[in-house]
């Protein structure tokens, strides 16, 4: 295999999706991959399967590449320092990326910088958390996502399973929001920073179910806000590549951080088919230290559904049914074995009009989902 210019760590989608990027721009990418046949390692050639929690692993894949990145952003922090030590760049680094692993660290961080963020409190006890007050959302300070290893709590008794997990937790005050959005960033190592049009996502039990690029009705004034704070959190941080601020729009009218993540994400993935530049082609040149792209949207709206596991088995016979039903939308699968509610792929609708690209989206998802669209 050729000498690769960038390794990749985590082989699911995200990865599959920087390959997509990293073959028009000729940049060649070494994986590691946790299985021969995940998401990513099934277009990826030069891949290595192995784990991302061992060191000699680590150097083995990393060992020609001069720099790395990521698909998630669970590889210990110390081999990380190590692999930096010996001549990697890793992007994002350590000292960033603990803000992403660590929802404690990370508030901690904010606060101590200005940012806006729900109220909260370290509990390790349920009179903590008695004292911390309720109703308020319980959280595993590493690991969790999609919903997993988050409650929400109105006694101590509704926090049992929380503090039987034997996980460090955070309690945090159950915001009265009217709706989440994004702003995402792509930074390099030189410091050119651009943001993308903030979007608005819609959950579904905890998990990104759509995104509307850019978020409908939102105060100018706000979104401006929104650009600001992902950007300075970003520059404050040294993130390169992708950051994802997860933000709260609370109902009356202010703004707070949720969530950090540090690589392409969820509510980036209209921009593979709604910018100019994807999330995933400025990650890639984000990291490399490569002119970023422009992040203007193509369209007046683009709206991205994500597909989840469910009545089809069979995605690539359904996908002739979705491309006949709507040949307008994007589709991209994933690779994956169908699940109950795992996400298997996403459909991206664009246009001038918001309600026929909603429309357009959600029924190519539905068709995946369950075989009937809906109207």
């Amino acid at each position: 295999m050729p000498t690769p210019e960038l390794a990749v760590i985590g082989g699911g989608q995200l990865a599959r999706m920087m390959q997509q990027s990293a073959i028009g721009l000729g940049i060649r990418v070494r994986l590691l991959a946790e299985g021969p046949d995940v998401s990513a390692a099934q277009v990826v050639p030069d891949h290595v399967v192995g784990d991302y929690t061992d060191l000699d692993t680590l150097r083995s894949v990393v060992a020609d590449a001069p720099v790395v990145t990521f698909d998630h952003e669970h590889v210990p922090p110390e081999h990380l320092r190590t692999l930096q030590a010996e001549g990697h760049a890793c992007r994002p680094g350590p000292h960033a990326l603990l803000f992403a692993q660590d929802k404690g660290a990370m508030r901690e961080r904010l606060t101590d910088m200005g940012v806006p963020c729900p109220r909260h409190r370290l509990v390790e006890t349920p009179a903590d958390l008695e004292e911390f007050g309720f109703p308020a959302v319980v959280k595993t300070t590493r690991g969790g996502y999609d919903g997993k290893g988050v409650w929400v709590v109105r006694s101590a008794a509704e926090a049992e399973e929380a503090f039987a997990s034997g996980r460090a937790l955070l309690a945090e005050e159950l915001v009265d929001f009217r709706r989440e959005l994004s702003a995402l960033v792509a930074r390099s190592p030189s410091g050119e920073v651009r943001s993308y049009p903030v979007v608005e996502s819609r959950q579904a039990d905890g998990v990104c179910a759509e995104v509307v690029a850019p978020a409908p009705d939102l105060d100018p004034a706000l979104a401006e806000q929104a650009r600001e704070l992902g950007e300075r959190v970003a520059t404050e941080l040294d993130v390169t590549g992708i950051l994802a601020v997860e933000l709260f729009e609370t109902t009356d009218g202010r703004l707070l951080v949720n969530e950090l993540a540090m690589r392409p994400h969820n509510t980036g993935h209209w921009s593979i088919d709604g910018a100019a530049t994807s999330q995933f082609e400025n990650h890639l040149r984000g990291v490399l230290d490569l002119p970023l792209g422009s992040t203007d949207a193509r369209s007046p709206w683009a709206v991205m559904v994500n597909v989840l596991g469910g009545a089809v088995e069979d995605l690539e016979a359904q996908r002739a049914v979705v491309l006949a039903a709507e040949p307008d939308v994007k589709v991209h699968l994933y690779g994956k074995s169908v699940k109950a509610d795992r996400k298997v792929g996403h459909v991206t609708a664009y246009g001038p009009d918001l309600d026929d690209v909603l429309t357009r989206a959600r029924r190519a998802a539905a068709l995946f989902t369950e075989g009937a669209p809906h109207d």
